[in-house]
């Protein structure tokens, strides 16, 4: 699963790749849980096992995606 999560004064969106047993339901949960409180921090942890604290009050958007989503790179000539 991957999860963008746009903040505050900064160019660059944070791009997460969880494990494929990650449950989209609990991680929307706990991301309500720590928008309600701008003193928490959303403490995510990625497939390689880093661990990535945000503030609350910095984060500007949330974007769940799926495991199964196909990633286009490269160059397209369309």
């Amino acid at each position: 699963m991957d999860v963008r999560i746009g903040v505050t004064y900064s160019p660059r969106e944070i791009d997460l790749q969880h494990g494929e047993d990650v449950d989209r339901d609990d991680l929307r949960k706990r991301v309500d849980d720590v928008l309600s409180d701008e003193k928490l921090v959303l403490w995510l942890t990625d497939r390689k096992g880093n661990d990535v604290g945000i503030p609350s009050s910095k984060i500007t958007f949330i974007e769940i995606g799926s495991a199964a989503e196909s990633r286009s790179f490269g160059f397209s000539t369309t």
